[in-house]
């Protein structure tokens, strides 16, 4: 049960443009992340517009964004996380059922690529240790420039706070 009740936005006319736009930018629906942020009108706002930064303007692949995605909220153990991006948005962008399965515990899986594991080590390095060991970084590195390590780290933060935001109001499942 979710801490925080869900603002029921048909009841409040003052947010009706703003819930066209949540639910144009989110496949016509209004998510519960955003029906318990509407409490607070300008946290939704700024996390519905950087959310979309993050998603869409870093310049990581797609594939790359959903195993990060995805491996973050099985580390966080958030299910709500794993049931939005499995299958539908992991497998539009190339990740298969089989890795998204594996992705709980990829350092045993043989689906990962030598990027795919630097990639997941440097998001296992920031999710729990935060300080990232100079050989875990230099291995992610020799795959991206400049700009994509930031972006790949801002992907990282983002969803652990994303994660845990979600854990600790115990956000509802999507029915």
């Amino acid at each position: 049960m979710a801490r925080v009740s869900l603002v029921d936005a048909e009841g409040k006319p003052e947010l009706a443009e703003f819930v066209e736009n949540l639910k144009a930018g989110r496949r016509g629906k209004l998510l519960n992340i955003y029906k318990m942020l509407l409490h607070n009108p300008p946290a939704a706002k700024g996390w519905f517009d950087y959310l979309n930064m993050v998603r869409w303007e870093l310049g990581l692949d797609g594939r790359i964004r959903e195993l990060v995605i995805i491996r973050i909220a099985y580390f966080n153990r958030v299910q709500y996380v794993i049931n939005q991006h499995v299958p539908e948005l992991a497998e539009a962008e190339g990740l298969t059922l089989a890795e998204c399965d594996a992705l709980s515990d990829w350092e045993n899986s043989d689906l990962f690529d030598e990027k795919d594991r630097a990639i997941l080590a440097y998001t296992d390095s920031m999710s729990r240790d935060i300080q990232v060991p100079d050989e875990i970084y230099d291995a992610v590195a020799a795959y991206f420039d400049e700009a994509g390590i930031v972006g790949l780290t801002v992907l990282i933060g983002t969803y652990n706070m994303h994660t845990r935001i979600f854990q600790a109001l115990d956000i509802d499942l999507e029915k």
